[in-house]
């Protein structure tokens, strides 16, 4: 059976929505993500504006209106509503998945 799109997420895109707590633009994304991670992520423009675009078109994110006074020349995002459930539910299937192997892992240590 196929797997729903976006029903789970991979880690770059975890770590992207959770750097997505407040509005930032992509390279403030990508350091976010890098510093939440301690460096273990680092994810590049190519990979970062095509994960944008697919949350973009699933209304997990949506763009921020630039300011009165702005170019806009810098696009920033913002998580919505739908975005900040998805992000709960990955969060609470990942703890799930960690205490599921606590009692296996002490076994082999």
């Amino acid at each position: 059976m196929p797997r729903e799109a976006l029903s789970s997420l991979t880690e770059p895109m975890y770590y992207v929505l959770l750097a997505l707590n407040r509005p930032r633009c992509g390279i403030e994304i990508m350091a976010r993500a890098e510093e939440i991670s301690r460096g273990r992520l680092r994810i590049g423009p190519g990979t970062l504006y095509t994960m944008l675009a697919k949350f973009e078109d699933n209304g997990l994110i949506a763009l921020v209106p630039p300011s009165p006074g702005e170019s806009g020349k810098r696009k920033s995002y913002e998580m919505t509503a739908k975005g900040a459930a998805l992000l709960k539910q990955e969060y609470d299937r990942l703890k799930r998945q960690a205490e599921d192997g606590k009692a296996i892992m002490e076994e082999l240590t």
